[in-house]
């Protein structure tokens, strides 16, 4: 009975409503649309670093047994080569990257996050720079923990931060994250890529903290934008 109820009255309330529809309420007014401009392009980005002005003393391995070839260039916004691209799946076991998933796998990166715990490779893009030798040391070029770097794929640009370090005599390597962000097969047993990958990282800008990515892309546009300009 409470049902029938609740029915007839709602019924009765219907018949009394004004059948007019209501006013409708005025439209928002329009946002601005968010400026390209400072879009750069991986082809922009490439083409600034077409030329390279060696830095370093001698070339870099892209893997162990390979011939060295790889030279570290540099201009005075920035430090680039163009190597291969191994995954690094070492810091903070998850998922996708532990001993399970790579045989190579390290709880340890070189760099920490702010709290003091190891970076996650799965989570965080970053790349690795390799320990300081003879061929060339990068914390005599304004690169430390957390800096800003893009990384160039074909068409695609992603930025990441400096997060770990590799061998002294190779270069070409970046985390999990990274290779994911750009299409490049991120298993750390079988992905990378053979070539083709142009490492860019922006002299004295680091990312506070180093794990957050957004403030990398934040900030990775003003410098890549700087970087092409030859601000």
């Amino acid at each position: 009975m409470r049902s029938h109820a609740l029915t007839l009255a709602a019924a009765g309330a219907a018949l009394l409503a004004p059948t007019s529809p209501p006013t409708p309420p005025p439209p928002a007014p329009e946002e601005p649309a968010v400026s390209q401009d400072t879009d750069v392009t991986a082809a922009e980005l490439l083409a600034r670093a077409g030329t390279c002005t060696q830095v370093s003393r001698g070339s870099y391995r892209t893997d162990s047994g390979r011939p060295a070839t790889v030279p570290v260039c540099g201009t005075k916004e920035a430090v680039f080569w163009k190597a291969d691209m191994d995954i690094d799946c070492d810091g903070r076991p998850t998922t996708r990257c532990s001993s399970r998933t790579d045989p190579h796998f390290s709880s340890a990166t070189a760099f920490t996050q702010s709290d003091g715990r190891c970076l996650s490779a799965e989570r965080l893009p970053y790349i690795v720079v390799p320990a300081p030798s003879a061929i060339w040391d990068y914390k005599a070029h304004g690169v430390r923990a957390g800096s800003l770097a893009a990384v160039v794929y074909q068409d695609r640009v992603r930025y990441a931060v400096v997060g770990d370090v590799g061998p002294a005599d190779i270069i070409g390597e970046a985390s999990y994250a990274a290779a994911e962000a750009l299409g490049i097969p991120a298993d750390p047993r079988t992905g990378g890529a053979p070539s083709g990958v142009t490492y860019i990282v922006f002299k004295d800008e680091v990312v506070k903290p180093v794990e957050d990515a957004a403030e990398a892309v934040r900030n990775g546009e003003r410098a890549a934008r700087k970087f092409t300009r030859g601000q």
